[in-house]
């Protein structure tokens, strides 16, 4: 018996993946991604007997199906999720089915589209006296988030805001958001982060529904939202020549 590797992908480009992904999926007897999410050109060089399922059309127990009847048979299933799978990528329940099985799994990181984003737009998400946090979330859609973590909430902390799933509900976005931020706060939405076909748009609270809507944009997107896309920052400590620590003194 072997194991499966679950493997992130990366946002979409496919030189975004990791070398340790890529010689997986490369080398796996069978590949199972998520074809409505995952770039194709991922599984380019994959070998050419190689068995392939898109999970796009699969429940969870026929994936798992798949998995253990090729892992019973000594062969190496790539399990390949957009992004990195541990945002969003609903592995918990798989790697719980497969110890059920007592069949042996790894993770393989990527990279999430949210710092796919910020590399496209060039910004970093934690600028010194700007803000030092970052907030992944959605809003409550057909998954509901808990009501603790309700988007209006985690916005009173007018953090570095990431927000997945949600711009095909914009509105309700903008009007939570509202309740903490100014409307002139600064927002960028990001369709397929890295993709060929990418696109950015660029505005602020008070306009950018109407900006996504002008788009056409529904789905597969990011909305990054805070102060870090615009505003005055102070420089950080790490490259201060006055600032002395353990590797460099202070001149």
């Amino acid at each position: 018996m072997t194991k499966v590797f679950f493997i992130g992908a990366g946002p979409g480009d496919p030189d975004l993946i990791t070398i340790k992904g890529k010689k997986i999926i490369d080398s796996a007897d069978v590949i199972i991604y998520a074809g409505s999410l995952v770039n194709k050109e991922i599984l380019s060089s994959r070998k050419s007997d190689s068995l392939v399922y898109d999970s796009a059309m699969m429940n969870l127990e026929e994936i798992i199906d798949v998995i253990k009847k090729n892992v019973l048979e000594g062969k190496v299933v790539a399990r390949v999720h957009t992004g990195d799978p541990s945002i969003y990528g609903a592995i918990k329940e798989q790697m719980d089915l497969l110890e059920e099985d007592g069949i042996e799994y790894e993770v393989i990181p990527g990279v999430s589209s949210f710092v796919a984003a910020a590399a496209v737009l060039k910004k970093e998400f934690t600028l010194p006296n700007v803000s030092q946090t970052i907030i992944c979330t959605r809003i409550s859609g057909r998954t509901e988030v808990p009501e603790k973590e309700d988007l209006e909430k985690l916005s009173s902390h007018r953090a570095s805001m990431a927000i997945f799933l949600s711009v095909s509900m914009i509105e309700d976005v903008v009007k939570k958001l509202l309740k903490n931020y100014d409307g002139s706060t600064p927002v960028a939405v990001v369709y397929k982060a890295t993709w060929k076909d990418q696109k950015i748009l660029g505005g602020t609270l008070g306009n950018i529904v109407g900006i996504v809507k002008k788009a056409g944009i529904k789905k597969t997107a990011i909305i990054l939202v805070g102060d870090f896309l615009s505003s005055d920052y102070e420089r950080s400590k790490l490259y201060d020549k006055s600032f002395s620590h353990e590797y460099r003194g202070a001149t």
